[in-house]
């Protein structure tokens, strides 16, 4: 393994573009909504859909996987479509204004329980994921594009998304100790907790695009390197078909790392994240106050290290933060296996260990696409953000429909027992609990090192980076 040393850079680059820290908070906080949103999600509506609104695993499961699979084919509209759009206000902010109401209405929408009947609930929350899913893309995939426009720096890039993912990981915490606070407020009414809880985060996720929009606009909109913002513009939009233009990114390469590093990595999240309040309930013996605690230990730990892994990243490169994060992560996960009812510690010393290598899957998968969008510039002489960052997006949401699909597949298979309204939680058997113990060790683990054999071939170090911008300067000079 070779390691990314900025020594490894034959000649400086004509410019360095170094964003103000006004821009980078801005920036960041356009991730915070859709942090507080998709942390619930992962963390908490499983659950909430068989322990609340009694749904069956299986069609719980299947709401997700519908959700998901749903969400993943809006990616790549939305992104293409971005990057075809012509509006004063550029590219990008359009989307993530007008879908910013929409998206909070949404989200609230899913923690309603309006019927007793499966069928019509199941049917319900199909329909409000299926909208939501398509109000978050609209919001999400046009910021996430957003990160290659305010800068082409190396570093820089990695520093941007150590803001982002500051702001998303501090959205994840805070939504947790929201839940955490409601919980002990209406101890014996769970309906009545995820209603709050949904409002709430609804009103508070809408802002922080606002925020985002009007503290990077000058800085997008600014022309760069002696461009005008017509110039550049007419350089992204699309000139070829859609089935051309896909033919271009699966025949990049270093792309194809990046989705199946930020796939795997993000199985691994999403996967434990689903079945943790399972766990901590079932196997653990403990109340959902204690899943919120080692929830918030896992994500507590992802924001205080999202800012030391960007610093070692200078020091030795992408590909070393990575390796080292997700192995300390992987001790986390096969811990879990091994762990007895009772031993409430050593639980939490688990989280704060996966929130190591957790802090990775946000940081390294990110700014490695900016480099791919690059690459793709240079062999093309187009920019496409849009497109390469909605099929990352929509690979992975792909394969976490399949895998959470699964998991409730596995649960409802092996003899969960889902919540009847108003009653208490039920004794799960010993093969729903087996079923718990393996969803949230092995099967993560297993995607964790397939990961990292990805990482390990990713081509795109910091000096062939360096490269592909000094012939993009150089080809710009000539034209």
């Amino acid at each position: 393994m070779t390691h990314e040393s900025p020594s490894s850079s034959p000649t400086p680059l004509p410019t360095a573009e170094k964003l103000s820290f006004s821009t980078k908070l801005a920036y960041g906080a356009g991730d915070l909504g859709t942090a507080i949103t998709a942390n619930l999600l992962a963390f908490v509506l499983l659950i909430f859909l068989t322990n609340v609104a009694g749904l069956p695993a299986g069609l719980a499961g299947s709401v997700y996987m519908i959700g998901k699979i749903s969400d993943a084919i809006n990616d790549p509209i939305i992104g293409v479509l971005s990057d075809r759009t012509v509006h004063p206000w550029g590219r990008r902010y359009p989307w993530m204004v007008f879908g910013a109401i929409p998206f909070g209405i949404f989200f609230f929408l899913q923690w309603i329980v309006p019927s007793t009947n499966i069928w019509v609930l199941f049917w319900y929350y199909v329909i409000i994921s299926v909208v939501f899913n398509l109000s978050y893309t609209t919001v999400n995939l046009p910021y996430a594009a957003l990160t290659p426009e305010l800068t082409s720096d190396y570093h820089e890039r990695t520093s941007l998304n150590s803001f982002r993912f500051a702001f998303s990981i501090g959205g994840s915490i805070f939504s947790l100790i929201l839940a955490l606070v409601i919980a002990s407020i209406f101890p014996d009414n769970l309906q009545t907790q995820y209603l709050v809880l949904g409002l709430i985060c609804a009103l508070i996720s809408v802002l922080p695009i606002f925020w985002c929009v009007l503290g990077t606009r000058n800085r997008i909109l600014q022309p760069r390197n002696s461009e005008s913002p017509e110039d550049s513009a007419a350089d992204s939009s699309p000139d070829i078909s859609f089935i051309e233009q896909l033919k271009i990114v699966f025949k990049n390469r270093p792309f194809l790392y990046v989705t199946g590093i930020y796939l795997c990595s993000w199985l691994g999240v999403q996967l434990t994240a689903a079945i943790l309040p399972y766990f901590v309930q079932n196997r653990m013996q403990l109340s959902t106050i204690d899943f919120y605690l080692a929830a918030i230990a896992v994500q507590g730990t992802a924001i205080i290290m999202l800012f030391v892994w960007s610093y070692v990243s200078k020091k030795y490169g992408k590909k070393v933060v990575y390796f080292m994060g997700v192995s300390l992560w992987l001790i986390a996960q096969i811990g879990l296996w091994f762990l007895q009812p009772g031993q409430v510690v050593f639980m939490y010393i688990l989280a704060v260990i996966a929130g190591f290598g957790v802090s990775t899957a946000y940081l390294v998968p990110w700014s490695m696409i900016p480099d791919v969008v690059d690459l793709d510039e240079l062999n093309t002489g187009k920019r496409r953000e849009g497109i390469f960052y909605s099929f990352m997006v929509f690979l992975q949401k792909l394969g976490l429909a399949v895998g959470l699909f699964l998991v409730g597949q596995a649960l409802e298979i092996a003899g969960f027992l889902e919540r009847i309204p108003g009653q208490p939680l039920p004794q799960q058997p010993d093969s729903a609990i087996f079923a718990i113990r393996f969803a949230i060790a092995p099967i993560p683990a297993i995607v964790l090192i397939c990961g990292m054999i990805l990482t390990y071939f990713y081509p795109i170090t910091e000096a062939v980076h360096h490269g592909i911008l000094l012939r993009l300067q150089e080809r710009k000079r000539q034209s």
